[in-house]
Order: C-alpha cells, then sequence, then structure tokens
C-alpha cells in the first residue's frame, strides 16, 4: 500500500503521527515520523519485532519504560531509541504537548498497521480500537507487532470469536488490499 506524503493519523485521545517521508537506505525503508502527544497519554507497552524506532524530543517532557524496567524522563534535545524486539512504552510526561521527531526502520507494515490502529481508536470513541480491528490486525501483523497491554483472556477467548463473527459478517472486507506480513 502507498501512501501520500506527509501523512498524518490521529486517534481521538491526544495522539497524532504526521509520517513525513519513507527513505530508501541499506538496512532498509526508513520511515520518518513527528509526533504530538497531549499530557498523560501515550502508546501502551508494546513491541515491533522487527523494526527499531527512534524519537528525539522537540517540545515537551517524554516518560519512556522498557518492560521490566523503571521508567525514565527525557526533555527537549534528548533521544532515545527503541531496539526491534524489546517491550517499551512512551508518554507525555509533562503539562504541556509533547512533539517529537523520529523514525521506524526498517519501515515494512508500520504505517499500515498504525493507521489502521488509529483510525479504529477514533471510530471507538479514543478509547482503545475496536475489538474485530485489533484482532485482525494482531494477527495478520503478529510477525511484527504485539500489543502487550491486552490481557490473556482477551487474547485466547474474545479475539477468536471477534474474528470468526466478524470474518463471518464481511468486517475483514475493510482490510482488503492490506499489505502482507513481513
Amino acid at each position: 500500500m502507498q501512501f501520500d506524503y506527509p501523512h498524518t493519523i490521529e486517534n481521538g485521545n491526544g495522539e497524532k503521527i504526521t509520517f513525513l517521508r519513507l527513505t530508501k537506505g541499506p538496512a532498509g525503508d526508513r520511515l520518518e515520523v513527528e509526533n504530538f502527544v497531549t499530557p498523560n497519554s501515550g502508546p501502551p507497552m508494546h513491541v515491533h519485532f522487527k523494526q527499531d524506532e527512534g524519537l528525539t524530543v522537540v517540545k515537551g517532557r517524554i516518560g519512556t519504560q522498557i518492560q521490566g524496567e523503571e521508567p525514565r524522563y527525557f526533555g527537549p534535545g534528548d533521544s532515545v531509541d527503541f531496539k526491534a524486539g524489546i517491550p517499551h512504552r512512551f508518554w507525555n510526561a509533562g503539562e504541556e504537548p509533547l512533539i517529537c521527531s523520529g523514525y521506524i526502520q526498517p519501515a515494512n507494515n508500520a504505517e499500515y498497521f498504525l493507521t489502521e490502529l488509529y483510525k479504529s481508536t477514533a471510530a471507538n470513541g479514543g478509547v482503545r480500537p475496536g475489538t474485530f480491528d485489533s484482532a485482525w490486525l494482531l494477527k495478520r501483523y503478529g510477525s511484527e507487532f504485539d500489543m502487550l497491554a491486552v490481557p490473556g483472556f482477551v487474547r485466547k477467548v474474545i479475539f477468536p470469536v471477534a474474528l470468526f463473527f466478524g470474518n463471518l459478517t464481511g468486517k475483514h472486507k475493510k482490510f482488503a488490499g492490506a499489505p502482507e506480513p513481513v
């Protein structure tokens, strides 16, 4: 799937990402981004198995946490890197909007995955993505991403039921043309 740049997504809960450009490189495509996060907002604990992610604080204060470690905090000019396969989260730990520049490399399906996840979250009142959408995206792109904040019961019981009935009723059709997993 091809996107035109810049391409901005919003989740309806205080997070906005602008995908600025995709550049080719020897380590794979590099997706350059800018994000905007309102105070106390940010993605839950997650992991991208194949992509490195880096953020540089332009304005505000970012809180970061690697799973199993204590939170760390950074301000303007500071950079944080999350290596592929390392579960992490970040949030706006300040009183003003957090603005960061950053990258995801190799991009693989990050732009599609995040676009669909944010679209579903916004359509679901900004609380969380819809159940079918979450189940479909995490199943299809499970080799690239996982949302570790999803409870085990939801993964083992709710998601399979949502997928069964969602596929039966045609909800999967909205994902026609989705890129192949890496």
